[in-house]
């Protein structure tokens, strides 16, 4: 039957001349048509409410629905057409086909991207490995690996004006490569028509992205008792992958924090670092930094645990790079700040400077545009749920 829905499919793009759809694209339009007719699913989370403003997928709808996925797994264990039934739904698995490509369709520059997609995993660990240790060497050159304690003034080794001329281009080439990949994107999937409660539907894509809101139980009920959660390794909910990446995602929040408060301390203040430990800082700076060891140790858990059903296997290298990097920075961060006083902190500071700017350069090309890709859709979502419908069938 799927061979069949294939040539119809090909048939009729040969007839109107487009052929743009890849094959996971096309898997995907063929899976929403039939989720169209069924509806069994609408309920769970946003993509079945915005699929059926739809009755032809085209290349910038499925982008769209792709992105607007959250991969919870719910829909699958759900679905009396998922396989081995002849239908073979497996929405989860198919929108992460596809949402890989979009990162690398939307990357800038598109070589990055793609390279990033095939090897993510060595490509994160390479390039903290390879600035970390051109770090190394330039403070060996100089003498001062291994020194006398400093008092925590890692400026006596950077000076600061250096750090800001080593880090501002990483920092700013990552803001305009995510910035013209969204935009992108935007310009694609984006509402035929403005809506006049922008500001309303803003309000609602960010709540629901800040609270992830469709990680939470998609809806289920068992009896008359709502379910909590998303299944993982078989289809029993767990809350736990929502709250590894509420860790993950505050962490690194809160690490942003001390960073910016750091450099209002700079630059406004004149007060310079180090900071103590009881400073504003330092206390944003551990709190986030836990939360970034706990966050991603819990999603890699989670990750090599996940049932191959409920997503795509050729962006685990991508995710796991991902998350072993951010791992390495909160680590290779702390280890610092609790060192920082003794004879290895240059050493220690090497490492953790590679790792920080290998995740600012990846930043654009995986799971982090993801969150910036998905909070478009979700804005897409709420700006099209104030519209009314405009369903026709396509003219003959």
């Amino acid at each position: 039957m799927q061979q069949l829905e294939a040539l119809t499919r090909e048939a009729r793009a040969l007839a109107t001349g487009d052929l743009s759809l890849t094959a996971n694209e096309s898997e995907v339009s063929r899976q929403m048509q039939i989720c169209n007719a069924c509806r069994y699913c609408e309920g769970f989370c946003a993509v079945f409410p915005a699929m059926t403003r739809h009755l032809e997928f085209g290349k910038a709808d499925i982008h769209y629905l792709a992105n607007l996925c959250h991969n919870c797994g719910a829909c699958l264990h759900a679905c009396q057409y998922s396989p081995p039934h002849e239908f073979a739904i497996n929405v989860p698995q198919a929108m992460a086909q596809v949402r890989i490509q979009t990162y690398a369709d939307y990357a800038w520059p598109p070589a990055l991207g793609a390279l990033y997609k095939r090897q993510g995993l060595t490509v994160a660990l390479a390039l903290a490995g390879g600035l970390a240790l051109f770090l190394v060497l330039a403070i060996q050159a100089q003498g001062q690996l291994l020194h006398e304690p400093l008092a925590g003034n890692f400026y006596a080794i950077f000076p600061h004006n250096l750090l800001v001329s080593m880090f501002a281009p990483i920092f700013l080439f990552a803001v305009l490569a995510l910035g013209l990949g969204v935009r992108s994107f935007w310009r694609d999937v984006s509402p035929a028509t403005a809506s006049n409660a922008l500001s309303e539907a803003a309000l609602e894509a960010t709540s629901a992205a800040l609270r992830l809101k469709y990680l939470d139980g998609a809806n289920q009920t068992s009896g008359n008792e709502p379910i909590e959660g998303c299944p993982n390794d078989d289809d029993t909910p767990t809350l736990w992958r929502r709250r590894f990446h509420h860790l993950t995602f505050y962490g690194f929040m809160l690490c942003f924090a001390a960073t910016s408060v750091a450099t209002l301390y700079h630059y406004l203040l004149g007060w310079h670092a180090p900071y103590g430990y009881t400073s504003l800082p330092v206390l944003l700076g551990t709190v986030g930094g836990m939360g970034l060891l706990i966050g991603p140790a819990g999603l890699l858990w989670l990750n090599f645990s996940r049932h191959p059903s409920h997503g795509d296997a050729a962006q685990k290298p991508m995710d796991r790079g991902f998350i072993v990097l951010l791992f390495w920075v909160s680590l290779t961060g702390l280890a610092l700040l609790a060192w920082r006083d003794t004879t290895f902190m240059a050493l220690l500071l090497a490492v953790h400077l590679g790792a920080v700017m290998a995740l600012f350069l990846t930043l654009p090309y995986g799971k982090f545009a993801h969150g910036i890709f998905r909070s478009a859709a979700l804005l897409k979502f709420a700006i099209e749920k104030r519209q009314p419908t405009n369903l026709a069938l396509p003219e003959a």
